[in-house]
């Protein structure tokens, strides 16, 4: 055991289930331990570092910007962020853009915006949120309260009232209980956390349909398929439905925190100075490079080059699971957002890959999913594959 890991287990919050190592460096798909040992990194820090690690263009901006200003406060405006949220309603359906530091931040906001909004045009009845079981939206109280796994939820109730969750792709479920109380419905296209499971697009289109005839907004939670990660910019491209407002975090600052909340001004219009704001959210720093990433990831022949990559990679991994059918049961996602769903405890699998110097993740106890930097090339996607070839073997 490291130094850096001794002393982590000595003085870190023992919240988190980590793996005893200790990165010090990075470089494109490639992490490196304080022993020196590399690693292929096909978790990119939970679908966050899109552009890989250390990437040449990202450090630039960053250096820059960090002798210009770090922080002004949302009291002031800053070039960074005006150029961020010009560049993110240009690249998407919205007209205005709120800016915080998470995932589970931009979440609250948009639920406490998707309540204004009802309070302001419906009045104060209009209150309640539908969510899917088996979804993911964060760790704060209101971002908890819209998380459809139980378990999550222990030894922190009572969560936020006025929450209903219907199972995802249920239609007949999901029109029983919409009526005039309801002010927002939440989705996930894809339930990252939950095991990387589709939305049927019909379901979108039905939830949309419902939200024009019962005046709420659909919220959708992009902050694991944003940025690129599907093979669009942003994953509501493939369903060809537009949300009233929309949660990124993640990528969009590859790895530097920031989260923006985006929606049309109609309904952005609704958070009036006093009712919501965030001390470092679009920070300058973090904005710059925000900038850059979505000036290199929304070229189209970088989105193409991921979709391609995606598909590569799954239809290696389809071509595994007829191989070795009573060992995989499914392999889905879109991109590179991938979960191998396994008939048997995947912990063996996701162990014997670490064992390999390979990282991947595992979101419920029989899926590994694999969100690798986008970055990755096709000798590393054969790498990886070949392992995986080798792991079965021994299974």
């Amino acid at each position: 055991m490291g130094y850096l890991v001794e002393m982590g287990e000595l003085f870190l919050a023992g919240n988190y289930r980590r793996e005893p190592l200790a990165f010090v460096k990075g470089s494109g798909t490639r992490l490196f331990t304080e022993d020196g040992d590399e690693y292929l990194d096909f978790t990119a820090g939970i679908a966050v570092c899109n552009l890989g690690h250390s990437h040449p263009e990202l450090i630039e901006v960053l250096k820059t910007q960090a002798q210009l200003v770090w922080h002004t406060s949302n009291l002031y405006y800053t070039a960074p962020q005006a150029k961020l949220a010009k560049k993110l309603v240009e690249q998407s359906f919205a007209e205005r853009v709120f800016f915080a530091n998470s995932g589970a931040e931009a979440i609250e906001a948009s639920l406490k915006l998707a309540r204004r909004w009802s309070y302001e045009n419906f009045g104060s009845e209009k209150n309640q949120f539908v969510a899917l079981k088996n979804s993911f939206h964060g760790r704060t109280l209101g971002a908890l309260s819209v998380t459809g796994q139980p378990h999550y939820w222990e030894g922190f109730q009572p969560l936020i009232p006025g929450v209903i969750f219907v199972p995802p792709n249920d239609k007949k479920a999901l029109k029983e209980v919409f009526n005039e109380k309801i002010c927002a419905v939440i989705l996930e296209l894809i339930q990252g956390e939950g095991g990387v499971y589709l939305l049927e697009k019909d379901y979108v289109t039905l939830a949309k349909e419902l939200c024009l005839k019962y005046n709420a907004l659909l919220i959708l939670d992009e902050i694991q398929t944003g940025i690129g990660r599907t093979g669009k910019l942003f994953a509501y491209e493939y369903w060809e439905v537009e949300p009233d407002i929309m949660c990124l975090a993640k990528a969009l600052a590859n790895g530097l925190p920031l989260s923006a909340m985006l929606a049309r001004e109609d309904v952005m219009s609704a958070l009036k100075p006093g009712t919501h704001a965030s001390t470092f959210g679009g920070n300058p720093l973090a904005c710059a490079v925000a900038l850059k990433v979505l000036e290199i990831v929304a070229e189209p022949t970088f989105l193409k080059e991921v979709a391609l990559k995606g598909k590569v990679l799954k239809e290696k991994l389809e071509d595994l699971k007829n191989k070795h059918p009573n060992l995989i049961k499914e392999v889905r996602g879109l991109g590179l957002l991938i979960g191998i769903e396994f008939y048997l405890d995947a912990k063996p699998i996701y162990e014997k890959f670490l064992k390999r110097k390979i990282l991947t993740t595992m979101p419920k106890s029989n899926i590994i999913r694999l969100t690798p930097p986008l970055i990755l090339n096709y000798r590393e996607i054969d790498y990886f594959v070949n392992n995986f070839k080798e792991i079965l073997k021994e299974i």
